[in-house]
């Protein structure tokens, strides 16, 4: 943050007021009332019949109102994940904003080459590596699913890939109970065993119920083990406008934040108190190509609705996206869509921001668009912060002085000027200002150019805080076992 006080007010977006809030909030209590779900889990589906929800003939589940509301009681206020050092990092509270990366990318562009490829292993390190060496990029996803490991053990791979490669929090995928527990084996390893990963808990699991209202019991699975082992979980919906769920915003919100509590109802049955990051994924379906949009302007205005529902009914910590666009390539659309995002999730006040890096509607990643992003959101977080007014910023000694100095005085000689201006302006490293001479001279190099650059320097020059060697050996072990 470039800011040179704290201001006593920041700038925030709200869309939604308290009468709308509760509108949306309680239009979900009645799906869950009225039309009901399918719960798929066994165990899970006891629990809820015996806390009083009601199963149709049609093994629809329906749920009264006081358990969703219990839930949202008993889960917790504040989530902090920490590093892999045991450090601090992401406190997930109010105001508090952290971006990351994506997960799942089927292709990547290739950084030497530019071409559109399928991901491999290696990928999932560069882009590990890359998010470490990252100011504004506060956690990392793999960003791949890479074609040269077992399927049916693929994130159990590129999790230990990710460990490897950085030490900031990472937010997870699994498939199922099995590779979730090997997962979660390989996060104990890190942190020094299952006490010590308990007190200071560096991973957070990304799970999707599917919309409308089914809960598959995979899905579940993970859910229940989450919540038993304390691990932090955000659990989204696809509830995208047009597709899983009604074309009207308000209509989709209420969908995906119905399925967002029953998630938090399972996960409080099996372990109450455990952390969960609440927030529905709310994007649109494009009408002519009939792809989930990453770049539209409707994701980022439904987060910021979910934002004004923390703030007005939940209180929990809420899952938002940014950085991401529909674009082929890191062109001018996607520095548009990306900036977009970025500065709409941070003026919402949403907490954990994934999907950084991500083109063709998450389909592809890139190493560049996420260094861009880096930039950009080092920019969002000046304009943000507001401007703080005090004597000191208002500065009337400087203006006297060089109001006064004579012919020739400017403040760009004042020691006023020397002693704020590094923390009083914004100041760029990709972003142009230069003259045009000086950048013609410079090779005349565009923003895609100097973020290869960039990107190629950190891979090459950032070193990553190694793991000892038991600890590399025992990963590898668990990765490795039947």
């Amino acid at each position: 943050m470039n800011c040179l006080e704290v201001p006593t007010f920041q700038p925030r977006l709200k869309v939604l007021n308290r009468d709308q809030a509760l509108a949306i909030h309680t239009a979900a209590l009645e799906i869950l009332e009225k039309t009901g779900f399918k719960m798929e889990h066994p165990s899970a589906l006891e629990m809820l019949s015996g806390a009083g929800c009601k199963i149709t003939g049609d093994g629809r589940v329906r749920m009264p109102a006081f358990l969703a509301e219990d839930a949202v009681r008993s889960a917790p206020r504040q989530i902090t994940l920490f590093d892999q050092a045991g450090n601090k990092a992401m406190s997930l509270v109010g105001n508090q904003a952290f971006y990351g990366t994506g997960s799942d990318a089927t292709f990547t562009l290739d950084l030497k080459t530019g071409q559109r490829r399928r991901t491999v292993l290696a990928d999932v390190a560069d882009f590990a590596k890359l998010v470490d060496g990252l100011k504004n990029i506060a956690f990392a996803m793999s960003m791949a699913n890479p074609e040269d490991v077992p399927v049916e053990a693929i994130y159990v791979h590129v999790f230990a890939e990710m460990v490897k490669h950085t030490n900031k929090p990472i937010v997870f995928i699994a498939d199922s109970g099995k590779d979730i527990a090997k997962i979660y084996e390989i996060a104990c390893v890190v942190a020094g065993g299952e006490d010590a990963f308990q007190q200071k808990p560096f991973i957070l699991n990304y799970s999707e119920a599917i919309s409308p209202l089914r809960f598959p019991e995979n899905v579940m699975e993970k859910l229940i083990f989450c919540a038993q082992k304390q691990i932090p979980v955000c659990f989204p919906s696809g509830s995208n406008a047009g597709g899983g769920a009604p074309v009207t915003l308000a209509g989709a919100m209420a969908l995906g934040i119905a399925e967002n509590l029953v998630g938090l109802v399972v996960h409080q049955m099996a372990g109450k108190g455990s952390p969960f990051l609440f927030g529905p994924n709310v994007s649109a379906l494009d009408m002519k190509s009939s792809v989930v949009c990453y770049g539209c302007p409707e994701w980022s205005l439904t987060q910021a609705a979910l934002a004004d529902m923390r703030d007005e009914i939940y209180g929990l910590p809420v899952w938002a996206f940014a950085g991401a666009s529909d674009a082929k390539v890191m062109d001018a659309q996607a520095g548009a869509e990306a900036m977009f995002s970025i500065i709409t999730a941070l003026l919402s006040r949403a907490n954990l921001i994934h999907d950084v890096g991500f083109l063709e509607y998450g389909s592809t990643s890139s190493l560049e668009m996420i260094t861009m992003a880096d930039e950009l959101i080092a920019m969002s977080r000046f304009f943000t912060c507001g401007i703080p007014v005090s004597d000191n910023t208002l500065a009337l000694d400087a203006i006297e002085r060089v109001a006064c100095g004579g012919p020739g005085s400017i403040f760009l000689m004042d020691d006023h000027t020397y002693e704020n201006f590094m923390k009083s302006l914004f100041l760029p490293n990709l972003l142009d200002r230069s003259r045009y001479d000086t950048w013609k001279n410079d090779g005349a190099r565009d923003l895609y150019q100097r973020c290869n650059a960039t990107t190629r320097g950190i891979l090459s020059d950032h070193i990553v805080t190694p793991k000892s060697e038991d600890i590399l050996s025992k990963i590898n072990g668990i990765v490795n076992a039947g």
